[in-house]
């Protein structure tokens, strides 16, 4: 028991320490705030009432004239003077007895300010320990647990918990003692589940995905073992199937392998400084060239816009919004690809189309790996495309904004920082 006093007595006197220095920190940046506010206040009084008897003696302030002060042996016999052009004084004026006001006023100020630090000072040392209480607290706790002696008998009930822990249950000790431990070991718990549960899900969901195409190349090479070498239709049928499915197969294991080599850490961005305008005006041409059955726009502000950014990766994300809405827009109809600054101050990609839109129950998980909304469905697609975009922009510190309706289309924006001048 003693020693436990005697720690808190230490604890104790260690804290009023940090709070006298805190203290003595702010008396003095209060002070220095003071002194140079004093400072100023004066050198805008002396010329305020320089110029005023300058206007009153000689009835207008003039810039082109000639201003200086000047002493004559001591302090009594500083004076300000002004001249015109011609070397004309036209002006006169003793300083001392003004000075000397200026100096009891400001002395009077100083006193008055002195008063209020010292005054305040305990008030200071409150709202400092009021601040440190929090810290204090956990700086006890943290000693506390520090010295707690744990007993072979309390690592026997924790080894005891752990070998009995079932798959989904939460451990429980029992003992005050170690519920921080409890508590950090089953919010690790929590965590390794809840990865678990994420790759199962996506080891399911690619072998789902990678069934169906395996199951049409089986198909059609047992139909062409069968009767291709026989039947040139048959042949033709079989040979246009496996180049569509291995083309498939071929674009979702990139796509698997891109995610994977993300999640590793072993996808590096190599961001320079780019031309937002030029990086659609790009994407733009190509879609002009490669996709003749719908009408593009492009829009863009005439100043440029610059960001820091992998130009590559970028145009990537970009072409997986404008694959989308040409998959989901009906032929002829319009897909818009413009460039802007946000409100925000941030810059933007936008993809808009008049496609089939998304319902709002949908918009919560259409980042989500495989995720198919039922209107999607019906057309040809792997569900990664707008995981790997999410995981571009992530990495160039941004953000998507989006603006959907079922059977009305919808607005992407890439939000990324815009480059500073």
């Amino acid at each position: 028991m003693g020693k436990e006093k005697k720690r808190g007595n230490t604890q104790t006197k260690k804290m009023t320490s940090i709070v006298r220095k805190l203290q003595w920190y702010m008396v003095r940046k209060k002070l220095m705030y003071y002194i140079s506010a004093d400072f100023l206040i004066s050198c805008l009084l002396a010329v305020g009432w320089l110029l005023e008897w300058e206007f009153v003696q000689i009835g207008t302030i003039s810039v082109s004239n000639h201003r200086k002060v000047i002493h004559l042996n001591n302090i009594q016999k500083w004076c300000y003077i002004v001249e015109n052009k011609q070397g004309e004084r036209l002006l006169e004026l003793p300083l001392y007895y003004f000075l000397c006001v200026l100096g009891i006023c400001i002395g009077i100020i100083l006193l008055l300010q002195f008063i209020s630090l010292f005054t305040s000072f305990g008030q200071e040392g409150k709202k400092i320990r009021t601040i440190l209480h929090p810290i204090n607290d956990i700086a006890l706790k943290a000693d506390e647990l520090s010295r707690k002696e744990f007993t072979g008998e309390k690592y026997h009930l924790i080894e005891d918990a752990i070998s009995k822990l079932q798959p989904e249950e939460e451990i429980s000790f029992g003992d005050k003692d170690l519920q921080g431990i409890e508590a950090a070991m089953n919010n690790l718990l929590y965590r390794m589940r809840e990865v678990n549960r994420q790759q199962a899900r996506f080891v399911n969901d690619a072998s789902h995905e990678l069934r169906t195409p395996i199951a049409v190349i089986e198909g059609y090479v047992n139909m062409l073992a069968r009767w291709g070498t026989e039947d040139e239709k048959v042949l033709e049928e079989s040979i246009a199937a496996l180049q569509r499915e291995s083309g498939h197969m071929k674009h979702l294991v990139e796509q698997l392998l891109f995610l994977a080599r993300g999640d590793s850490g072993k996808t590096q961005l190599e961001l320079k400084k780019i031309s937002l305008k030029e990086c659609m005006q790009e994407i733009y041409e190509e879609s002009l060239l490669i996709d003749e059955k719908h009408v593009y726009r492009f829009r863009s502000e005439e100043s440029p816009i610059m960001v820091m950014a992998d130009s590559g990766m970028l145009k990537q994300a970009v072409r997986i919004l404008v694959d989308n809405a040409a998959k989901y827009t009906k032929e002829q109809e319009e897909i818009i690809l413009s460039v802007g600054r946000t409100e925000q101050g941030e810059a933007y990609l936008q993809v808009q189309d008049s496609g089939i839109g998304m319902k709002t129950e949908d918009l919560k998980h259409m980042f989500e790996r495989f995720y198919r909304a039922d209107d999607a469905r019906k057309y040809k697609g792997t569900g990664l495309g707008l995981s790997i975009a999410k995981w571009i922009v992530e990495r160039h510190g941004g953000h998507f904004e989006i603006l959907s309706r079922s059977e009305i289309g919808s607005r992407i924006r890439i939000c990324v920082p815009l480059q500073k001048e």
